[in-house]
């Protein structure tokens, strides 16, 4: 009799450990899932649209300088001043970043 209640005992401390992992598991997975969509929604967020005819002169020529035959198709950008311009050259498509004064 001894050994049928110390083998039931370990079939519940092996269910229990299995219960256990699968809940840890669950969790951490779901932390990692909702913790990227936050990332994405503030970086989605922090650019807003302007007319290409308000980036400045000083953005502009270092686009001609770097990216010559490159053409703007739109430009974002946020309260620090930093520029997200989409360029397009033939049928390629880019996203590039700068500063007000025209550094990369």
């Amino acid at each position: 009799m001894p050994q049928v209640t110390l083998l039931k005992n370990n079939s519940n401390i092996i269910k229990i450990l299995i219960l256990t992992s699968v809940i840890i598991l669950g969790t951490v997975s779901i932390y990692s899932i909702f913790e990227n969509e936050g990332v994405e929604s503030n970086i989605k967020s922090e650019f807003i649209e302007v007319s290409l005819d308000k980036v400045p002169v000083t953005v502009k020529a270092a686009l001609e300088t770097e990216y010559s035959g490159a053409k703007l198709v739109k430009a974002y950008v946020n309260e620090k001043k930093e520029y997200k311009l989409e360029l397009s050259v033939g049928n390629q498509k880019a996203t590039v970043f700068t500063d007000v004064d025209g550094n990369w």
